[in-house]
């Protein structure tokens, strides 16, 4: 199995709900449920390779207070090396509503700090090399996607392949981050993204010619997947065929970091040199099992079916 590693945003989640209807100003309002867990599209992508009892590399940071404590406690060892920014850590309050959709109230917090000369102390170059490295909240961490050339330099010069997740931009897909965005992927060989950003970062309605869109502006033999919640996923590969799989009928709980936990099923079984459909059959079934339980479980039995690679 091909080495991986994640870079990007670790912070804290509150998770209140569900919240059915909107409460008006200066009102109050009771919830059934309440968690407080390790958020952040990097942490919980690693939560999840850590619950499917994987080896993996992270490299992230956190604040100078006590949730910056606590998110270091959470990785134990993984976050050993991670840098305390000089300010508080970021932390997401997430309401969730019976749909099983939500709604983020986010303070900016420490993400924004972490740098890439910091990110390259923290990982071990030569046991990454031929690996995968997921590159996640691109529009969260400002210093690092500052030096974002210095990171895709060092990624080709060890024959690391970078999967990216910008996550949705805080101002939305306007010209300018659309333009940032593409920009980033011609440095990249896999994109993970939703249908909603796919079609809107490239301009397309149908998430099918998007992805194919998308991949046009990426290096010879990248991937391109478009995560479609209960629809499944799709995704173009090296040969320019569009594959697609369905997602099983679960009983949501909540959707908070579905697809952080589908990348890292997705890219898990990749390295593994799955085709592209058991990926993506692994991905949409890990995320499944997430979403549909309370607290939420990472094992290993959703992969257990995929054939071995020959």
């Amino acid at each position: 199995m091909r080495p991986l590693a994640v870079i990007g945003n670790v912070n804290v989640d509150l998770i209140l709900g569900p919240a059915d209807p909107w409460p008006t100003p200066g009102s109050e309002i009771m919830v059934d449920y309440d968690e407080l867990r390790v958020g952040g599209s990097a942490g919980n992508a690693a939560l999840t390779w850590g619950g499917l009892g994987l080896d993996f590399q992270i490299a992230a940071n956190v604040g100078n207070d006590q949730f910056g404590k606590w998110l270091r406690q959470g990785f134990g060892a993984h976050a050993a090396r991670w840098p305390v920014a000089p300010m508080g850590t970021t932390l997401s309050v997430g309401i969730t509503h019976p749909n099983g959709e939500r709604t983020f109230f986010t303070t900016r917090g420490h993400i924004a700090a972490l740098s890439w000369p910091e990110v390259v102390g923290m990982l071990d170059t030569e046991r990454l090399g031929g690996g995968t490295v997921l590159l996640c909240g691109s529009f969260l961490t400002d210093a690092l996607v500052a030096q974002y050339d210095e990171l895709f330099d060092w990624a080709d010069a060890n024959d690391i392949q970078i999967a990216l997740d910008t996550g949705w931009p805080i101002d939305g897909w306007t010209d300018a981050n659309r333009e940032k965005a593409r920009k980033w992927l011609s440095r990249c060989h896999l994109a993970l993204f939703n249908e909603v950003e796919t079609t809107r970062l490239a301009n397309s309605v149908d998430p099918g010619q998007a992805a194919h869109k998308l991949k046009t502006l990426m290096p010879m033999n990248a991937v391109v997947v478009v995560k479609q919640g209960p629809d499944g996923a799709l995704a173009v590969g090296p040969d320019n065929q569009l594959v697609s799989v369905p997602a099983p009928v679960v009983q949501v709980a909540d959707t908070i970091g579905a697809g952080d936990v589908f990348n890292a099923a997705f890219l898990a079984v990749l390295a593994g040199s799955q085709t592209l459909e058991h990926s993506l059959e692994a991905g949409v079934r890990v995320a499944s099992m997430a979403i549909s339980t309370v607290p939420r479980r990472y094992d290993g039995q959703a992969l257990q079916t995929i054939p071995e690679a020959p």
